[in-house]
């Protein structure tokens, strides 16, 4: 069962989803621009049915609740959708800078601490989330064991806060699942972060799935594909088993 709280963090409350059962591994869930929405619940809930304790967080809190920047239609209908893109989530993307998300994470660390075991914690994320679940894993090298990052967009840039930059640092294992021929990381940018992994010296998958589109894990919009969201999902649950014991 999913659960909603609130976390102190550093600009305000913010609200977040909590599965599973106290004092198991932890999971830190990066959502997607569309924000906290019942999708999203339901893969905290099952991530958290495989023995996880599993905190996914509203990082746009700053720009006003889940309910309030969630989308209200179906995302599948293309004037439903056009009609959530017009409230501005990329803008709210945008805005996400890490000089914000460094901080904030440290807030949903210790939130999720507070539910999960001791140890070591893991990391996925989801399109944008997978940014955010990259830069944890080089803030907080000791602690975070795993990661996860699905059809992300922006993991390797010229920039010197580019995400892949923080892998050099980290202790942690990966796995990506890139959305095929997705404009937001380009066949050059997936080789790109291969070998960074490997220059890093980390366990790691780093897989294009072909044929699925950016958002492929999302069954509330028109991107989503079955075939590659099982995918992503059996291969988190053997990043997740292999890297933090139970």
């Amino acid at each position: 069962m999913v659960t909603q709280l609130t976390v102190d963090a550093p600009d305000g409350a913010a609200e977040a989803y909590l599965a599973g059962e106290e004092g198991r591994p932890g999971v830190l869930f990066f959502m997607d621009a569309f924000g906290l929405r019942p999708r999203i619940a339901e893969m905290v809930e099952r991530i958290a049915g495989w023995g996880y304790t599993v905190l996914a967080p509203n990082v746009f809190y700053r720009e006003g609740t889940a309910a309030d920047l969630a989308p209200h239609g179906d995302l599948r209908d293309p004037q439903e959708r056009e009609r959530f893109m017009a409230t501005g989530p990329f803008e709210r993307v945008r805005g996400y800078t890490p000089d914000l998300s460094g901080p904030d994470t440290a807030a949903w660390v210790d939130a999720l601490a507070g539910h999960a075991g001791g140890g070591r914690f893991a990391t996925t994320g989801y399109c944008m989330g997978a940014r955010l679940a990259v830069r944890t894993a080089g803030l907080l090298p000791e602690s975070v064991a795993a990661v996860g990052g699905w059809h992300g967009g922006g993991l390797v840039t010229d920039a010197p806060d580019s995400p892949h930059r923080g892998i050099a640092s980290s202790t942690a294992a990966y796995a990506f699942g890139h959305a095929d021929q997705d404009r937001s990381m380009p066949a050059d940018a997936v080789v790109a972060l291969g070998e960074t992994l490997e220059r890093a010296g980390r366990p790691y998958l780093n897989e294009v799935y072909a044929g699925a589109s950016h958002g492929y894990t999302m069954a509330d919009t028109a991107a989503y594909d079955e075939a590659a969201a099982e995918r992503h999902f059996h291969a988190l649950r053997e990043l997740l088993d292999a890297n933090l014991p139970r």
